[in-house]
């Protein structure tokens, strides 16, 4: 952490808060200063997601650029 002999960050000019109320400011100035979390990496769909194994029986559709071409196809 901080040595104890350095400057005070946070100063209380009015009233007297407990160690319990204290906390609690330390805790807010702390949460408010720091960034958002970032997001989890979205996990890759599963096979049972996949939906393209319901079209062509067991056999997986070949994507390709000419897919659309055969799309109707047998």
């Amino acid at each position: 952490m901080s040595d104890l002999g350095s400057a005070p960050q946070v100063r209380v000019v009015r009233g007297a808060p407990d160690d319990l109320e204290l906390a609690a400011l330390v805790a807010g100035l702390l949460a408010s200063t720091s960034g958002p979390l970032p997001d989890p990496d979205p996990a890759a769909p599963g096979g049972w997601a996949d939906r393209s194994r319901l079209l062509r029986g067991s056999e997986p559709v070949r994507r390709s650029p000419s897919s659309w071409r055969w799309s109707l196809h047998p």
